[in-house]
């Protein structure tokens, strides 16, 4: 009988990333989610092993970063990164500012006078309720997951780059993330500053900021002697042009911002909000009016879709079911009307996909190697035929290279850079774990 041929040995990186793909990665980003939300049902366990879980990260992490073999890839992609950071808080800022705008711009009394819009989404959920068993009610109601956990998610996804679970680089997946999330917040910003929709919590204003009572002198002129009566808005579509007068409002509190006081009128600021625009945009938070779309559920978009992009599995499955919990729960609480949490998935799904460019889990390594070999194809059969091993073995050794990106960088410099991430990377857990209480 001829012998049957020995199996070929697999090698060791596809052999640990075959074991992390059935569940290492996934089960870590599960017990995660599991362990915070013991908080809920069972403080004292969570109190245990929440510091657990995050030391054994840490130390599984710092302990695979002197073995990473891609230092030169990530080291070529931290300008990018930087600059995506920058971006980033930029957009923030307009986003901030914008919000504050719209959450001032009409007064307090508007807030508490105007009705929330129909959102059928808000009447299928309540009656649901009636139907539904109590215990399913219950879940989706449930705080399963929330906004931190879809960053800390996402700050797993790009560590697991460290355990070869996803494509090099990772500060790659993380200027794409970064980006990405940029452009969705002004697209955001832009959108719900364009039209201003009444919230669906009336009482929100008045408990989280300190806004004058009346309304901003250009929503006095242009919006409110024509709210409420239909003759004077067909008068105003007639003449385009504002003609109703002005009644007497107090005056705007004007403080003194030296180069930034351009932002008075569009911030206005009150008396007992602190001296300057910067302790006032703090206090900004998510706003108070319906802000078209939601930004809780475009962050969580985003880290399903790059979940799904860079390492798939039945993780991806579940973060995607976590996103629909979440976002029928912005509804159910009245943080954003229905409107808003579906036009945030699209949103989201559309400019990630339109990202691409910037990291792709797409192997181009694999596509160098294959256009390689059709180039050193004919000589390679030369070699075989001549039965030239040095000739075949030199051969094979330029598929190889052509399929590793160039270093580019010495080894001091790859070392100062691993060194300088590890410990950047180890301080931003370390100070996330002590100054905040929710992990």
């Amino acid at each position: 009988m001829a012998k049957g041929k020995a199996p070929r040995p697999r090698p060791a990186r596809a052999a640990s990333r075959r074991l992390l793909g059935i569940g290492g990665l996934g089960i870590a980003a599960a017990a995660y989610v599991g362990v915070d939300y013991l908080r809920y049902l069972a403080p004292s366990w969570h109190d245990r092993l929440q510091p657990a879980l995050w030391a054994a990260l840490a130390v599984a992490a710092a302990a695979r970063a002197p073995f990473y073999r891609h230092w030169a890839a990530e080291l070529r992609a931290a300008l990018p990164f930087l600059g995506s950071i920058a971006f980033m808080l930029a957009a923030f800022l307009c986003e901030a500012i914008s919000v504050r705008f719209v959450s001032a711009v009409m007064g307090l009394q508007w807030h508490r006078s105007a009705a929330p819009l129909p959102d059928t989404g808000q009447w299928l959920l309540l009656s649901l309720n009636e139907k539904l068993p109590q215990s399913v009610v219950d879940l989706l109601r449930a705080h399963i997951i929330t906004l931190h956990h879809y960053l800390m998610l996402f700050i797993m996804l790009g560590f697991s780059v460290l355990f070869d679970c996803i494509k090099a680089p990772g500060l790659g997946i993380a200027t794409r993330y970064m980006f990405t999330m940029a452009i969705g917040r002004l697209l955001r910003t832009i959108t719900f500053i364009a039209t201003i929709l009444p919230s669906a919590r009336p009482w929100c204003a008045a408990a989280r900021y300190q806004i004058p009572e009346h309304p901003h002198p250009w929503a006095q002129k242009y919006y409110v002697p024509y709210a409420s009566e239909s003759s004077a808005i067909r008068r105003v579509i007639t003449d385009d042009m504002a003609y109703a007068a002005v009644q007497a409002y107090p005056g705007e509190y004007r403080p003194d911002w030296g180069r930034m006081s351009f932002l008075v009128d569009i911030l206005r600021p009150t008396p007992g909000e602190g001296p300057s625009w910067y302790h006032l945009l703090k206090k900004a938070s998510g706003g108070c009016n319906d802000l078209m779309y939601s930004g809780h559920m475009l962050v969580a978009v985003l880290t399903a879709m790059a979940w799904t992009e860079a390492y798939g599995g039945w993780i991806s499955v579940a973060i995607w079911l976590l996103v629909l919990h979440s976002g029928q729960r912005e509804i159910r609480e009245r943080h954003h009307y229905s409107v808003d949490c579906v036009v945030a998935i699209y949103v989201g799904v559309l400019l990630w996909r339109m990202t691409g460019f910037i990291w792709s889990a797409r192997d181009n390594s694999h596509a160098r190697r294959l256009a390689k070999l059709d180039e050193v194809q004919n000589r390679l059969i030369h070699a075989a035929k001549d039965s030239d091993i040095d000739e075949i073995r030199g051969l094979l050794k330029e598929v190889e290279l052509a399929g590793q990106e160039r270093q580019g960088f010495s080894q001091r410099a790859i070392l100062a850079f691993a060194a300088v991430t590890i410990m950047f990377t180890l301080s931003c857990v370390l100070l996330a774990f002590t100054m905040t209480s929710d992990g």
